[in-house]
């Protein structure tokens, strides 16, 4: 396993099947994963909102709230956690509608535990991107935009989240846009380089002239780059490619 992070991963287990959680908890354990589970969609929101978790081993057919549901509403609650759906109807178009939500892959039951220990490396390898800004509806299109393109994608919309967030992951870049409630991006790239150093910083503003000297005093202070708003999508994805090396 080539893990940027210093910290073992947190993975998340969610199976109304008692035995196919503590097998797969032991499993992962011993691989030296921290691992937790849950029975139930609910259960398994409560420790959502209590960790920070960067994978989801999540069953598809649960009684009360199905995977595609818990998926959507963790996605909601963690956006930057990867979902891997374990199920015996990979073929469904319920399995298939996961796959639309977000979720990253689907592993048929019975489980090959070779291929899913695979499989949930290969998530982890993904570079982690922090996505920083107050539009929610910008937030959510570069969240698709990064995840299409395999990258783990984390959102926050003000500073004290973002702050939040850089304790909890070790990210590669971090978007930051320059204006934010609760302070101003600035601030966030001097977190990123008390709280994560190793990431690299991209501003991101569509205030090009107003904001031209606040950049340039960011970029001073420690940014390593910046796009300008509406977005050459090209050149972002270029940028964040070459800042995540």
């Amino acid at each position: 396993m080539t893990q940027e992070s210093s910290k073992s991963p947190r993975l998340l287990v969610v199976d109304d099947e008692v035995d196919t959680c503590s097998n797969l908890a032991d499993i992962f354990t011993d691989f030296g994963y921290q691992v937790d589970v849950a029975y139930d969609g609910p259960s398994a929101l409560k420790l959502v909102e209590q960790n920070a978790y960067d994978l989801a081993l999540l069953d598809l057919k649960m009684p009360g709230m199905s995977g595609l549901e818990l998926y959507r509403k963790i996605r909601k609650k963690s956006a930057g956690t990867v979902a891997i759906v374990v199920t015996a109807y990979a073929s469904s178009d319920t399995a298939r509608d996961v796959l639309e939500a977000g979720a990253w892959r689907i592993v048929p039951k019975p489980i090959d535990f070779a291929l899913l220990q695979c499989q949930v490396e290969e998530a982890l390898d993904q570079p982690l991107v922090l996505v920083v800004d107050d539009d929610h509806d910008l937030c959510e299109s570069l969240w698709e935009l990064f995840r299409e393109r395999n990258y783990r994608v984390c959102v926050a919309h003000d500073v004290a989240s973002a702050q939040q967030n850089l304790r909890q992951r070790e990210y590669q870049v971090v978007l930051v846009d320059m204006k934010l409630p609760g302070g101003s991006g600035a601030e966030v790239v001097q977190m990123v380089r008390r709280e994560n150093p190793a990431a690299r910083a991209l501003l991101i503003t569509g205030f090009a002239g107003e904001m031209q000297a606040a950049v340039q005093q960011a970029l001073e202070n420690g940014a390593d780059a910046v796009c300008y708003k509406p977005f050459d999508v090209d050149q972002l994805l270029k940028t964040v490619a070459q800042l995540s090396k």
